[in-house]
């Protein structure tokens, strides 16, 4: 695979029962192949942060509100805040879906405004909407509020819920946010030609636990 697209992979381990050991393996593997960054659990942040102090170009990147992003807004800023103070150099938020769902757009925008503006000058944001649960109206309508609330990245999946990336979902997410929004693929990406697909169709990133393989030209059969 090409060093263009290891450079858009995000080195993703979000288990429950992720170890110590299982991290700093992935924080070496990021480091030998210079994938974009590690995504981990915010426990795990300072963790990754120490280990990639002299390897800037590997960024540490975490999640907040995950997986469900149920939590409050309130909530999310301090986690956001939190994660930023360990060594975050990038935020992945999960929206509040039901608040999507229920129309209350004003909900959904303030919810990712507060992680944005928690982030501001520190983090880049992406926005998780998690596409397996949404119609493609409600698709446009979040990647529309994220832009709105100021978001530097949109993404489409968890990898905890009933479905993963789709080359149909990357497209309609690009061509509602425009050229200058980032676009992420996670979830069931697990190939080369899977990641090169989901480029094609618009992505700028690649969350992936699949990145060894597919740095490797391997298939892997992890679901993230």
């Amino acid at each position: 695979m090409t060093q263009n697209v290891v450079r858009m992979i995000d080195h993703t381990l979000l288990k429950a029962d992720a170890t110590k050991g299982e991290i700093i393996k992935l924080v070496e593997e990021a480091k030998e192949y210079s994938f974009a960054s590690v995504c981990i659990n915010p426990t795990w942040v300072s963790t990754a942060a120490e280990m990639l102090s002299n390897t800037p170009e590997v960024k540490v990147c975490t999640v907040i509100g995950f997986p469900l992003g149920a939590a409050t807004p309130e909530t999310k800023a301090f986690e956001t805040k939190n994660a930023i103070e360990n060594g975050a150099n990038e935020i992945d938020m999960v929206i509040n879906i039901a608040a999507l769902k229920d129309q209350q757009n004003d909900l959904v925008e303030r919810d990712i405004r507060a992680v944005v503006e928690a982030a501001k000058g520190k983090a880049l944001t992406k926005v998780i909407i998690e596409t397996c649960l949404l119609t493609k109206e409600e698709k446009i309508r979040a990647c529309e509020l994220s832009v709105k609330a100021g978001a530097d990245f949109v993404k489409t999946s968890t990898g905890f819920s009933t479905g993963g990336a789709t080359v149909e979902d990357i497209r309609l997410m690009r061509q509602t946010v425009g050229p200058k929004i980032g676009v992420k693929a996670s979830g069931g990406v697990r190939s080369g030609e899977d990641a090169l697909a989901m480029i094609e169709a618009g992505a700028t990133r690649i969350g992936a636990s699949s990145g060894v393989s597919i740095a490797k030209g391997e298939l892997s059969t992890s679901n993230y």
